[in-house]
């Protein structure tokens, strides 16, 4: 299965080649690597040439950002009814994955039809796409991510979209120690997402591999389950995992817990406005209630 995230407006994937993609992010153009661009560019030329900000890889690991016309350090694009703040980090982020709004739109879709109060747990959450989102649906939500810098980004996206009252926790901590305290504390949730890292580290030093840690934190999270789950969402960006991997893994977990339901998985992309080819941007494991 592949879905696209197709429905923006303030974000456009213009062109890809070279190992590299332009991208309209608002007015701003920028142009930075992409492992998964294997092809040439048919036509370097126009905005190719003449982006706004060009991040070029060092042999040394990590990058830089060269500016070729001036931009604000920081601005701000909408989905529908929800905003971000956008601004280039040294690492070639932005501070939000675009091919996420399909995943936006499906949580937002669930949530509005659940008819109940729903609370959101949201695992490695960096910069809150997915917390706003379901912050806008009318979800209480608990966002978790081991940087400080990210949930302050969090934070500022949420109220940049009106949603500041909305009932969310934002906590900075190691999300496995985080979930065994919930565990502990006996607190349950409706909804869990988590996008976790191929590889990182807490904040305590604490390492996190996703081929030795994922069906084991899946299965942990199942034990701050409600009783009536509504769904869980796996976001991965590790290369070589199989969208089939979160299938089996979702269903030896969540839908033996919950006994029964729907489970789905498969990737993500964003098609280009130049010629509609799709830029592959991870996979997802999705199990829904009936």
């Amino acid at each position: 299965m592949l879905i696209l995230a197709d429905k923006w407006k303030d974000y456009e994937l213009i062109d890809m080649g070279n190992g590299e993609k332009l991208e309209r992010w608002g007015d701003i153009v920028l142009r930075r690597p992409d492992p998964q661009v294997m092809w040439p560019i048919p036509n370097e030329s126009g905005l190719w040439k003449n982006p706004h900000g060009h991040y070029h890889r060092s042999n040394r690991g990590g990058g830089q950002w060269e500016q070729k016309k001036k931009y604000p350090e920081k601005w701000t694009i909408s989905y529908k009814e929800l905003k971000f703040n956008i601004s280039p980090t040294g690492f070639k982020h932005t501070g939000l994955f675009p091919e996420q709004a399909a995943n936006w739109d499906w949580s937002m879709d669930m949530i509005r039809k659940a008819g109940r109060p729903i609370k959101v747990l949201n695992l490695f959450a960096y910069t809150g796409g997915a917390t706003v989102a379901c912050a806008a649906a009318g979800a209480e939500v608990c966002h978790v991510d081991a940087s400080k810098g990210m949930v302050t980004w969090a934070k500022e996206n949420l109220n940049t979209s009106g949603l500041g009252d909305r009932k969310v926790r934002f906590i900075v901590d190691d999300v496995v120690k985080f979930v065994e305290r919930e565990i502990r504390r006996g607190n349950k949730y409706d909804a869990i997402i988590m996008d976790p890292p191929s590889y990182g580290r807490g904040p305590k030093g604490e390492v996190w591999q996703i081929e030795e840690k994922l069906y084991g934190l899946v299965e942990l999270c199942t034990k701050v389950l409600s009783d009536d789950p509504l769904f869980f969402l796996i976001n991965s960006y590790t290369t070589g995992l199989s969208p089939i991997i979160l299938e089996h893994i979702l269903d030896a977990t969540v839908a033996k817990k919950a006994k029964g339901g729907n489970i789905y998985a498969g990737e993500i992309g964003i098609p280009t406005s130049r010629d509609g080819k799709v830029l592959p941007c991870g996979i997802f494991g999705r199990w829904e209630s009936k």
